[in-house]
């Protein structure tokens, strides 16, 4: 299984399936992270953590272990 946080600075992945439960799946999807829209992974901090993405043409900044829960293709 590839998750999003095994994606290389400046590619592109397809969401395919949301892991986890509760607030912490509903929040994900919150910042419009769903089944089949398309991730850039723009930069990566010097430790890992965060990782920063474009996702519906807006950035955002999500921690290795909520991109651990984001399986992708």
């Amino acid at each position: 299984m590839k998750t999003l946080r095994d994606v290389a600075i400046g590619d592109t992945c397809k969401v395919v399936k949301l892991h986890g439960a509760g607030a912490v799946k509903r929040r994900i999807m919150d910042m419009g992270i769903t089944k089949n829209v398309e991730v850039y992974v723009r930069k990566v901090a010097p430790l890992g953590d965060p990782i920063e993405v474009t996702v519906r043409n807006y950035e955002l900044s999500i921690r290795k272990e909520d991109a651990e829960m984001i399986e992708v293709q």
